[in-house]
């Protein structure tokens, strides 16, 4: 399976499903998608991964610096749909704790709403 990052808006939310792997090589697409959605004026960011297996440190790196850039602007940032490796990858690290994690989009939208 190939990386693929798509992104859409549903009312003031941005919502970006990732696909694939993501690692050193992929976390900067990542990056780069997430930087706009930032400056968009949305209420919230919602970030799918359902689709990925499997996550490095890079790809976590990436998604602490979305979750700096919400604090900073003031908008929510929500994980869903974490399998087993991401999640573990996330809990090695403590940062579980850290982030808003609902277990699909719809619980996703209704932690933001």
């Amino acid at each position: 399976m190939g990386f693929k990052i798509k992104r859409k808006k549903k009312n003031d939310i941005g919502i970006i499903h990732v696909e694939g792997d993501i690692d050193m090589f992929t976390s900067p697409g990542l990056r780069d998608t997430l930087v706009p959605m930032f400056e968009d004026g949305l209420k919230g960011i919602i970030v799918n991964l359902s689709g990925v297996s499997f996550m490095d440190s890079s790809g976590i790196a990436t998604l602490v610096e979305g979750l700096q850039w919400s604090k900073k602007g003031g908008k929510a940032f929500v994980l869903t749909g974490l399998g087993t490796n991401v999640l573990n990858a996330l809990s090695l690290t403590k940062l579980e704790k850290v982030f808003t994690i609902e277990s699909d989009l719809d619980s996703a939208f209704k932690a933001l709403s």
